[in-house]
């Protein structure tokens, strides 16, 4: 009876100390996905291309709004005209009505400057949505590989908040943040003429229409 109490507290104790050895094996490093992404050269590239496309579309719409303006005067001379008391009732009622065809053409173009704006702002986040996308599932997998070379058992993102929007991780020794060696990695194909790093783009960064149309003021 004693010699299988003493067997069972052996392999009590044994399982204890398996269990800490195993508790010590766990590797938990924590990685920075957000820095990851923007410090990609593709990252920089695109935001490059988005300037310049930003840039194009700006100035399609000031000269849309170039456009709207000039109608804009051409109505006021028409709706002079059609007030001139100099003017037969025929010579007013036909500027009358060229100032109300010019007023729809007015419309018109409004309807065109906003429609242009929105669809650009839409076209924009939407490349914007879609090379993200892209980027971060290849950057994670890119992470996951740097982490398992370095014997990790569970890999951390720490760039956003938690659902209690607290930070995912409110401590960690930096010795177990790999953020700078997935960087090193993502960077290692950066073709030698790449261009340099690029603010970020808002992806509602085109300006609002600014004709001034009759009756809005």
């Amino acid at each position: 009876m004693k010699n299988s109490l003493r067997l069972l507290l052996s392999l009590c104790v044994f399982g204890f100390a398996a269990g800490g050895a195993s508790a010590q094996a766990v590797r938990i490093l924590v990685v920075d996905l957000a820095r990851v992404y923007d410090s990609h050269y593709q990252t920089e590239e695109q935001n490059a291309k988005l300037l310049a496309d930003e840039q194009r579309a700006q100035e399609e719409l000031e000269r849309l709004n170039a456009q709207g303006n000039d109608l804009v005067e051409e109505y006021k001379v028409l709706a002079e005209d059609a007030k001139n008391p100099a003017l037969s009732e025929s010579a007013k009622s036909r500027a009358e009505q060229s100032a109300q065809a010019k007023l729809e053409e007015i419309q018109l173009k409004q309807n065109e400057v906003q429609n242009f704006r929105v669809n650009t702002q839409r076209s924009l986040q939407q490349r914007i949505k879609n090379f993200r996308d892209i980027l971060l599932e290849e950057i994670s997998k890119i992470a996951v590989d740097v982490a398992k070379a370095r014997g990790t058992s569970l890999l951390i993102d720490k760039s956003g908040p938690s659902l209690l929007g607290v930070p995912s991780v409110l401590y960690h020794d930096p010795a177990y943040d790999i953020t700078d060696a997935v960087v090193a990695e993502i960077n290692k194909g950066r073709p030698p003429a790449s261009p340099a790093a690029a603010p970020s783009v808002p992806a509602t960064s085109v300006e609002e229409p600014t004709v001034s149309f009759p009756g809005t003021r």
